[in-house]
């Protein structure tokens, strides 16, 4: 009971965080890995559970989103699916150990990214010549670390749209949730595949998520962006702590 609990607030809380500004793998990955699944499995089920909190997450900001332009969105969800293709079947062939030995190196890297957000922007600001908007040689690469490790991807997601120029948050978070959803869409069907899905722990975490993505775009248009930022920091730095921590005690 007590590990059903906790997938289910991991699950509803990680829901409304990917919602929000992205991240929300930063709980529901340790939550699974806390209970007992192993890392690779671990980082597989909450793609998938991700999944459906995702697509509810879109749902809300389908408005915001539709001001991107069909043929942009077409286009990006076939690079994101392409890349996290890769991304995922490069997973399946990584050792638990290897793949413990990365993890809190790929949390830090992700943390760093989006604490770097602002900056990016600016920078983009000035140079937007030198970024391609909404461009495979830019969204591949993105997307194959999203299925590779899906902790952390929506909060890569919007350092891209950053580098694209693009400056609505709510437009953004509407396109990072439907990109977010189209390579878990793909991710699911390689880890299947693999056998590597928690599949009752999935269902217990889907549930959570997508109570969490339903409640996710009313909250984040009343959440200060200094706040939520700030928020998404102190889970990011808390949890590549404690993966530090378990990857030099051997755990």
């Amino acid at each position: 009971m007590s590990h059903f609990m906790l997938l289910l607030v991991a699950g509803f809380l990680g829901g409304m965080l990917n919602a929000v500004a992205g991240g929300g793998t930063f709980i529901t990955f340790p939550a699974l890995v806390f209970t007992g699944v192993p890392v690779v499995a671990a980082n597989a089920t909450t793609t998938v559970a991700a999944l459906p909190g995702y697509l509810a997450a879109a749902a809300g900001f389908r408005r915001d989103m539709a001001r991107i332009g069909g043929p942009l969105i077409l286009r990006t969800t076939l690079w994101t699916m392409l890349g996290g293709a890769g991304g995922s079947a490069l997973l399946l062939v990584s050792s638990n150990k290897a793949f413990a030995a990365v993890v809190p190196f790929l949390l830090l890297a992700a943390t760093l990214v989006f604490l770097g957000g602002p900056r990016i922007r600016a920078a983009a600001a000035r140079h937007r010549g030198g970024v391609a908007a909404f461009g495979a040689g830019t969204m591949i690469p993105v997307a194959v670390y999203g299925g590779y490790f899906n902790g952390g991807l929506g909060i890569v997601l919007l350092a891209l749209f950053s580098l694209w120029g693009m400056t609505d948050l709510h437009m953004m978070n509407g396109l990072k949730s439907w990109l977010s959803f189209a390579l878990a869409v793909i991710s699911t069907l390689i880890f299947a595949a693999g056998g590597q899905i928690a599949w009752r722990e999935c269902a217990i975490m889907a549930a959570g998520t997508v109570m969490g993505g339903l409640l996710g775009a009313p909250v984040a248009r009343r959440i200060a962006p200094p706040v939520l930022r700030g928020l998404i920091a102190v889970v990011g730095f808390g949890m590549t702590a404690v993966f530090f921590w378990r990857l030099m005690n051997g755990a």
